[in-house]
């Protein structure tokens, strides 16, 4: 998609390779980090802070997906042009429509990130 369409797209290309470059920074955070746990045989509850990159992941991760940034919607913005270049909603049903997006995908990486915590707390150390 290249417009942005209240509740359901707010990011072009550019925003949408950022948001998987953040996902990837996640991945790997999580991986070295939980690697780092498990071989250094670390205390089982320091595995939850597995939880910080894991939501950082979850976040890039779901809004590349979605092509809808969370922070945008919350915002009232939108960009489909150059990299911080920013345009403002000006429908007040089209602001509510993002939000209500905005807010689902924060639920959704929140549930993604205690998943992938809950995977790696539970390893056999």
């Amino acid at each position: 998609m290249s417009e942005y369409i209240p509740g359901t797209c707010n990011i072009g290309k550019g925003e949408i390779r950022r948001r998987q470059f953040v996902a990837l920074i996640g991945f790997v955070l999580i991986i070295v980090s939980a690697y780092g746990l498990i071989s250094q045989k670390s205390p089982q509850s320091a595995r939850l802070g597995i939880f910080a990159p894991a939501m950082i992941f979850a976040v890039g991760w779901i809004q590349s997906r979605r092509k809808f940034c969370l922070a945008f919607g919350l915002m009232g913005t939108f960009n489909f042009g150059k990299l911080g270049q920013l345009s403002k909603v000006a429908d007040s049903d089209a602001k509510l429509a993002d939000r209500k997006t905005a807010l689902s995908i924060l639920g959704q990486s929140v549930v993604l990130a205690l998943a992938i915590t809950g995977l790696i707390y539970f390893i056999p150390a």
